[in-house]
């Protein structure tokens, strides 16, 4: 399987080879067989699947080796995390020592991971759920990178960079993919959506708990405390990016970045498949 519209340094742009993939996850062979092109191929609405095919994509970096988080958790498609990782590499390809904050880093510590497994990069992890930071240094432990990712919890849900950054911090850049609905009520209904379209057996497949899923005000309330916090913290990271799904909010975002004083603003388009994303770029 071809994975449409991926970085051009993306690993996995030239779709699957399941034979190796077996051999980096063995567990993946039991869900995997012939579709009616005559191609392997996996169940998607399978969520046992989805995830076994991830940790086998994972495994295919000789840093990583193991992967466990609860099933409560989102399993994230490696090959579209991977992308932003790669955007990012593109956006700082004159700096020499790269150090990322990853806020939300989730109890799949999934940008971390990749972005030492692609580039060495050192991290810092942030997150306000305390579950989800035990798993991300479960993680971290089991594949010996503790040189290299460091995690804070963030104690105050109103707050994204204030009590994160310290005063001798600089990154390179901060990054975010951040929660995508106003309440729980709101999450729950597209989960029901997604379920439906792929089938009863899917609803795991769209897990997650709350501050994975939503924020008071969604997206775009996230998106803008998130870039006037930055600009209390202005020299504290070269650029500040986040994904965006909503293309409205892009407009909003730059419009009040001007008003912030941010001397750059910068959209990144990203597709796999049929989904359309874009990462937002900004520094003062």
């Amino acid at each position: 399987m071809r994975e449409k519209g991926l970085h051009p340094k993306n690993k996995f742009n030239k779709g699957y080879n399941f034979d190796e993939l077996i051999k980096d996850n063995p567990n993946l062979k039991e869900f995997i067989f012939n579709n009616d092109y005559g191609n392997l191929s996996i169940d998607f609405s399978n969520p046992v699947a989805v995830k076994e095919l991830n940790k086998a994509l994972l495994f295919s970096y000789s840093k990583i080796s193991k992967w466990i988080f609860s099933d409560e958790n989102l399993c994230p498609p490696i090959p579209g995390r991977l992308d932003y990782i790669h955007h990012l590499s593109d956006l700082l390809s004159l700096e020499k020592e790269i150090k990322i904050l990853d806020i939300g880093t989730g109890a799949t510590c999934i940008y971390p991971l990749l972005g030492v497994a692609e580039y060495n990069w050192k991290f810092v992890g942030s997150d306000i759920d305390l579950n989800s930071l035990d798993s991300a240094q479960d993680i971290i432990d089991d594949n010996d990178l503790d040189s290299n990712i460091k995690l804070r919890q963030q104690f105050n849900e109103q707050n994204i960079l204030k009590g994160i950054l310290k005063e001798d911090d600089f990154f390179s850049a901060t990054m975010c993919n951040p929660p995508f609905y106003k309440s729980a009520e709101e999450a729950q209904g597209a989960n029901r959506r997604k379920t439906k379209n792929l089938g009863n057996n899917a609803v795991r497949n769209f897990s997650g708990n709350n501050n994975e899923l939503w924020y008071l005000g969604g997206e775009k309330a996230f998106l803008h405390n998130y870039l006037y916090e930055s600009s209390l913290f202005k020299n504290k990271s070269k650029w500040f990016t986040s994904l965006v799904s909503k293309k409205e909010n892009v407009v909003s975002l730059e419009k009040s970045s001007k008003k912030l004083g941010v001397i750059e603003f910068k959209v990144i388009p990203m597709n796999q498949g049929n989904k359309v994303t874009r990462i937002v770029c900004w520094r003062f």
